[in-house]
């Protein structure tokens, strides 16, 4: 049984008979003839009882007529869907981000995301860059708003796109005895430190921990805290002095200082990765809209910068 023998089926009923079935369809009467055969032998039972021109249901055929009606309609939604699907007007996305990294841009592009495809429902999983490995190896997502370096391979089968290169700050309490607005590293090598621990940003701590060390000093750690406003709450309260990216200006930071570092050349990777295999148009749309605002995500974060060390 195929789609077009139900179509030829309703057009008959609809039409009462084969000469004017075959007019619409623009199908020969005996190509219609047969088909229509074919199915009530496949059926085994009369779907019409035929006088002459004339074709009328039977009883069956009347209950066959409404089930084959909802099964085409079914069919047709189904057919506009996967259009729609292929056009990149609906579907499903899923994104996985790193919540402090994105939080000042993220809600920005999700509205104008929507704004654009309303029919498309997006998943979001807040994951950390080890988390997001994971999550790209297991295709659990699709997207990836995360921190560099992947491993070999998944770097192999990624696109990766750059997104914004910050630099590092210093946190410090407000009470700190510290006045300038440039920091040297080793002027910390007294302080405690707070760290966002490593399996937030392997890259960032770990870059952290290779400054304090080319300047002469382990880092005494007091905390490792596992969301970036937690670090930053705890230099608030004079727990602690913090080295974080700029995307922490975007937190509450009240009783917090923030210094340039000096030298100042370390920049952490903000970039968006989807797989390389990938062809979803529902994706493509997200990508160029996050390459769009890239300008304006680096403009941001100039003025954050500006303001709080200014």
């Amino acid at each position: 049984m195929e789609l077009r023998h139900l179509r030829y089926f309703v057009a008959v009923a609809e039409h009462k008979g084969f000469r004017e079935a075959s007019r619409v369809l623009h199908v020969s009467q005996p190509a219609i003839s047969k088909s229509l055969t074919q199915l009530e032998q496949e059926l085994g039972t009369k779907l019409f009882a035929r006088a002459g021109r004339t074709a009328r249901l039977t009883p069956q055929g009347e209950i066959f007529h409404q089930e084959t009606l909802r099964t085409l309609e079914q069919s047709d939604r189904a057919i506009e869907s996967a259009k729609r699907a292929a056009r990149g007007e609906i579907g499903m996305l899923t994104l996985g981000f790193c919540s402090a990294a994105t939080n000042g841009f993220l809600p920005r592009v999700v509205k104008r995301y929507k704004e654009l495809l309303p029919g498309v429902k997006l998943v979001f999983r807040e994951m950390t860059p080890p988390q997001q490995e994971i999550a790209f190896a297991q295709n659990q997502i699709d997207v990836g708003i995360t921190r560099p370096p992947f491993t070999k391979k998944l770097s192999q089968d990624l696109n990766i796109r750059t997104i914004i290169r910050e630099p590092l700050l210093v946190a410090l309490p407000e009470a700190h005895p510290y006045k300038g607005k440039r920091l040297n590293l080793e002027e910390l090598s007294e302080d405690r430190f707070i760290l966002y621990y490593r399996n937030g940003a392997p890259c960032i701590f770990d870059a952290i921990l290779g400054m304090c060390g080319e300047r002469g000093f382990t880092p005494k750690v007091e905390y490792e805290a596992d969301i970036m406003q937690t670090a930053l709450t705890l230099v608030a309260a004079d727990q602690g002095v913090a080295v974080l990216p700029i995307c922490s200006l975007n937190l509450n930071s009240e009783g917090v200082r923030f210094l340039r570092l000096q030298p100042d050349s370390y920049r952490a990777d903000l970039v968006v990765a989807w797989p390389k295999i990938s062809q979803s148009a529902i994706l493509d749309t997200f990508i160029k809209l996050i390459e769009k605002e890239r300008y304006e995500i680096g403009n941001q974060a100039r003025r954050n910068l500006e303001a709080a060390c200014s």
